[in-house]
């Protein structure tokens, strides 16, 4: 795998690297900009303690981009060093991009990052690992679509071959792209006959052992010296009942592999038609073999007909198409690729191999699994999102929100498709976040705070349930939870949340007024601290006085009562006022209103405010405890 096409954490120090880090971010697809927040503002990532964050980042394994002195990131990282066939790209850069120096994972992904990284600045690229050097060739990192048989045998050959020795080449059957391999001086060879092992130097005549590459997509045991890279070219396709056993499918793709002799390394993807799209054995064994899954509908496959070998007219009348496992393996290969293998069967699954002339892009295969992140970025400022927000975001190619959700994401929206709504459209922006996901593609729908509270999460369930495009269905959901509004409004104050608590929305376009009214009067009879969202807009300015007044009739006058504005954006205003001086006009719906309970107190601040917090009986558990020691 390149690490360089993944995204990376370009890392920004200062505001004289800023530009350059802006340009880096935008020639990398899903990179986000981290800066250091007492100089950088305007990074999408803050953080105030360097070394820490770089290194919390390469434990992670992402790659980093640092615009500053090699230094700083060589005494950052040094006490991590330990294996460097697992460390992530570190390339380090000149904050005039003059320079892009690959300092860590130069196999792994550095020294194309370094490239690519000058190819978009103008600079240069100080790649100093010796194959790249002399040959522009790093075998242990082959270009994407190839995988080594045994990291092991590397070592030898690109020794043998910078020493000026004589390193033998045999490609076995057509040249899958092996242009790469053409800029060292190889000695081409006939393919070895032996089956399944190699003969160390066989070709070479004498029986002498030398050091050689074998390219093929055969499942053979390398020698001592001879380093086999096996090309994507394989394609599994498969079918299943529904909810058919993983391990059932994995096994029976063991074994036609097995059959056929070929290197599960070789295989590209794992095809099957879009109706088992969500089929957990599918992705299975898409993640046993470590490559991705794609879909076909049964159109495309039906047109596979003529060249299937075991069409089916039970399975067309169960899907479209008259053959899956083999329809999809020949989709997926195209015109010029064959059946290798045709259909085999266990009791509830069916594999088929198909080969294909030339590298297998999994990218241009079908479509992939529909993916949709449900994801609450919290209050607004970069530093509120979770990790795990963070990553749904970079992992999406779309995101679908309300436009100044998407406003707020700053960086961590570059280079994405943006698809924003206004509010009142919160069904239209959901259903077009389903039906980008159906389409095959990674989908990010971006709430505010928590996006399962007071959000758009029970909308897509809802929705789902109603019924829409059948696809819905079969797409991946994941949720990732956020900072709600109530949670950062409570750590700014204290702790008013400590003991039992409960929210309510105020907003009665979707919920009638009279169920409000009874959970108010529930709350206040059960004394839990009150979380109220959407308490006023322009039209409604009656509700929060009704709160409030069914709420003193069971609490004091003085309970502390919270308002927090615009949280973690421009103009946050946090106060502190009681339940009986609640003002409405104090109010608007950018206000998230928290209200005591009868035990919640209010501590005076140095600086003139107040704490506020809710105890949670830890006194008298204190108190019971000492009186006991004595009895």
């Amino acid at each position: 795998m390149t690490l360089a096409m993944t995204a990376a954490a370009v890392v920004v120090l200062g505001p004289s690297g800023l530009a350059t880090a802006r340009r880096i971010a935008a020639a990398l697809p899903g990179s986000a900009l981290h800066g250091f927040a007492p100089r950088v503002a305007e990074a999408g990532i803050a953080f105030t303690d360097t070394a820490g964050h770089l290194r919390e980042l390469f434990a992670a394994g992402k790659p980093i981009v640092g615009i500053c002195a090699a230094g700083v990131l060589i005494r950052s990282l040094a006490p991590l060093l330990t294996d460097k066939r697992t460390e992530p790209p570190v390339v380090a850069v000149a904050e005039d991009g003059s320079a892009a120096v690959p300092l860590l994972g130069g196999h792994r992904g550095a020294n194309d990052l370094a490239r690519r990284i000058a190819e978009t600045l103008g600079g240069v690229a100080a790649v100093t690992t010796a194959g790249d050097r002399r040959f522009g060739l790093a075998l242990d990192e082959p270009p994407p679509g190839w995988r080594l048989a045994d990291e092991a045998a590397v070592k030898p050959v690109t020794a043998a071959l910078l020493a000026g020795e004589p390193v033998g080449l045999s490609i076995e059957a057509a040249e899958p792209d092996c242009g790469w391999l053409r800029s060292a001086p190889f000695l081409e060879l006939p393919v070895t006959p032996s089956h399944p092992s190699l003969v160390e130097g066989e070709g070479w005549g004498g029986g002498e052992a030398r050091p050689r590459v074998f390219v093929t997509d055969r499942n053979v045991a390398p020698g001592l010296h001879t380093l086999v890279l096996h090309p994507a070219t394989l394609v599994l396709g498969v079918g299943c009942e529904r909810l058919a056993p993983p391990e059932e499918l994995i096994e029976l793709a063991r074994r036609c592999l097995e059959e056929a002799g070929l290197a599960p390394r070789s295989v590209a993807c794992v095809a099957s038609i879009a109706l088992k799209a969500a089929e957990p054995a599918v992705h299975a064994l898409a993640a046993e073999l470590g490559v991705p899954a794609r879909f076909f509908d049964a159109e495309t496959l039906e047109a596979e007909v003529p060249r299937l070998a075991n069409p089916s007219d039970l399975v067309f009348r169960e899907t479209g198409c008259h053959g899956v496992a083999e329809g999809a393996a020949l989709a997926a290969v195209g015109p010029a690729g064959a059946l290798v293998l045709p259909k085999r069967r266990s009791e509830r699954t069916t594999c088929a191999i198909a080969r294909s002339p030339r590298i297998v892009d999994p990218a241009t295969v079908g479509r992939a699994r529909g993916r949709l992140a449900i994801v609450g970025i919290g209050p607004g400022e970069a530093d509120g999102r979770t990790a795990a927000a963070d990553a749904a975001l970079r992992a999406a190619t779309d995101l679908v929100g309300y436009r100044l959700y998407l406003d707020l994401l700053g960086d961590a929206a570059r280079g994405k498709a943006l698809h924003g709504y206004e509010l009142g459209e919160e069904t239209a922006r959901v259903r077009a976040a389903l039906d980008l996901a159906a389409e095959g593609r990674a989908v990010a729908l971006v709430s505010s705070g928590d996006a399962g509270i007071y959000a758009m999460a029970s909308l897509v369930f809802e929705l789902i349930e109603r019924g829409g495009r059948p696809d819905w269905e079969r797409i991946e959901i994941l949720g990732v939870p956020g900072i709600s509004a109530m949670q950062a409004a409570a750590a700014r104050l204290g702790a008013p949340l400590g003991h039992d608590f409960c929210a309510i929305s105020l907003s009665d376009l979707l919920t009638p007024w009279l169920v409000i009214e009874r959970r108010l009067r529930a709350a206040a009879e059960g004394d839990f601290v009150v979380a109220l969202y959407n308490p006023v807009s322009q039209r409604r300015r009656s509700q929060l006085v009704a709160a409030r007044d069914i709420l003193l009739a069971k609490r004091p006058p003085e309970t502390p009562v919270a308002l927090a504005r615009n949280l973690g954006r421009a103009g946050e205003r946090v106060t502190v006022t009681t339940l009986g001086a609640l003002d409405p006009s104090q109010v608007d719906m950018l206000t998230v209103v928290l209200i005591g309970s009868t035990a919640t107190r209010t501590v005076p601040r140095p600086d003139g405010g107040a704490w506020v917090y809710t105890p949670r009986g830890y006194e008298r558990k204190s108190g019971e405890r000492k009186n006991g020691e004595g009895t």
